[in-house]
């Protein structure tokens, strides 16, 4: 690798990166430009970055190629653009696939976590200009959730990464840039579990042992993990899974099953398969009056959602997440600093170590049920 900066004037760095050509096939190690970070932009070292499902999901099935996956990382930063006053070079951060402005109506809102500037982007490019900061050979390689931390180096809007103790190790932390995040929220921000109350979770992956993690911390008294595989359930009782149950092992609908046990109903449902059809069964698994399910998976086909009006005219709330209600920047430090005084599990959630060039390894591990999360690290 090969790498020309200043801290005034950064200049170009070629480096290694992940890249994936078209969809479902492996990623390809390419040599790629990586530009300077413009106003309000940062260029980070990635140190580590873990395999997420909607890595997966965007790679199957997404159009915009050539790409550089990954959105859960950590790094250091490298240099930073025009008017960024908030980081400087070697700064410790985590980025994220949703930013804080902190000053349009969303971010000043307590109501939201959403941010009007910085929103989710689906079209492979900046926030601030529309365009691209990789090439290979000339040619434009798109990002993904304004993050692509498949790569050695990335740039990111300063309003897409949140600063963090130099004490936080980055190769555990980066699971809090989404998905241990994500359920941990869905769970106190979102559905805000109450003491004692019963709770069902349909998918056992991180983001739902992290939804279990939530509700065991909020003193819930029966976590039903629904799952397929399991092999998940040795695993799913660190995280305060109390039952489990089999879809595959009933001759009825699981929620008949769920409303049996549980005398009417749970007292909330969390979907975090990534499958409409599966909203459906968790929001009829709720009791009626106040059952609350909230859906945090994002779908690969069938996005619309379908259930009968009488679930709601019943008392049933159907509530949707994102990033699980938290403001990345001004909620993320504290999370770290839970993890840092041992107030929330994080490294039970890693189930592999992989070397950078063994990412399409993790991509398989993850697509055959094998892993929870695989951390990815860069070469030093």
């Amino acid at each position: 690798m090969s790498s020309s900066s200043s801290i005034d004037q950064p200049n170009v760095i070629t480096c290694k990166a992940m890249v994936a050509w078209e969809a479902g096939k492996d990623l390809v190690m390419e040599e790629v430009e990586v530009s300077p970070p413009q106003p309000l932009e940062i260029r980070v070292k990635v140190i580590c970055t873990s395999l997420c499902r909607t890595d997966i999901t965007a790679w199957e099935s997404q159009a915009i190629f050539p790409r550089i996956f990954g959105h859960e990382a950590s790094g250091i930063v490298e240099s930073v653009g025009e008017g960024v006053t908030e980081f400087v070079k070697g700064d410790h951060v985590l980025t994220v696939f949703t930013g804080e402005c902190k000053t349009c109506k969303h971010c000043e809102s307590k109501k939201s976590n959403m941010c009007q500037v910085l929103g989710l982007e689906r079209r492979g490019v900046m926030h601030s200009n529309q365009g691209t900061r990789f090439s290979v050979k000339g040619k434009p390689v798109y990002h993904y959730c304004a993050v692509s931390s498949f790569s050695e180096y990335t740039v990111v809007h300063s309003g897409c990464a949140v600063k963090v103790s130099p004490q936080a190790p980055l190769e555990k932390i980066c699971l809090l840039s989404c998905g241990v995040a994500a359920g941990l929220g869905a769970a106190w921000n979102v559905a805000d579990i109450s003491e004692g109350s019963i709770v069902v979770i349909f998918g056992l992956g991180t983001v739902g042992l992290a939804v279990a993690q939530g509700a065991k911390l909020r003193g819930a008294s029966q976590i039903i993990g629904v799952d397929i595989n399991p092999e998940k359930y040795e695993k799913a009782k660190c995280f305060g899974v109390t039952d489990f149950l089999n879809p595959n092992e009933y001759n009825e609908p699981i929620q008949q099953v769920i409303k049996r046990i549980s005398g009417g109903g749970m007292d909330y449902s969390f979907e975090c398969i990534g499958n409409t059809g599966m909203v459906t069964t968790a929001l009829q698994s709720c009791c009626d009056g106040w059952g609350l399910t909230v859906t945090l998976g994002v779908p690969k086909t069938n996005p619309e959602i379908a259930s009968h009006y009488s679930a709601f005219l019943s008392g049933k709330t159907l509530k949707g997440s994102l990033f699980g209600g938290w403001k990345p920047k001004s909620d993320l430090p504290s999370l770290v600093n839970k993890y840092m005084n041992r107030e929330i599990q994080v490294d039970e959630f890693i189930t592999h170590n992989l070397p950078f060039e063994d990412i399409n390894k993790a991509f398989t591990l993850m697509r055959e049920g094998k892993c929870l999360r695989c951390v990815i690290h860069m070469p030093n």
